[in-house]
């Protein structure tokens, strides 16, 4: 098993499915994450909440991980640029990023 302590990674996506495995995953091997979604609740999508993804955080902090959640949409610049300042913000540093909003 590869082991992340140290590193920060950007799960985009990932409040639901493969992007919250990959985010859990990543945190169970020792990164620091920020998840990313732009999706409202696990039934209903409500643009510019980050619900889910605090869902997620919150389930990597009550393992004893280190993660932050981003509501930041993925499809410009300007967003793309929020997500890494969240990340530079809590952990200082970006050593991975998952592509898998979309």
């Amino acid at each position: 098993m590869i082991d992340f302590t140290g590193r920060v990674a950007i799960v985009t996506g990932g409040g639901r499915g493969i992007g919250r495995d990959t985010a859990l995953g990543l945190a169970r091997r020792g990164a620091k994450v920020v998840v990313n979604d732009h999706g409202g609740s696990r039934d209903t999508l409500t643009p510019g909440t980050i619900d889910v993804a605090q869902a997620v955080v919150d389930e990597i902090v009550d393992a004893g991980g280190a993660a932050v959640a981003d509501g930041s949409a993925v499809g410009t610049g300007d967003s793309a640029a929020a997500i890494m300042g969240a990340a530079m913000d809590a952990f200082g540093r970006i050593d991975i990023l998952v592509n898998n909003a979309g």
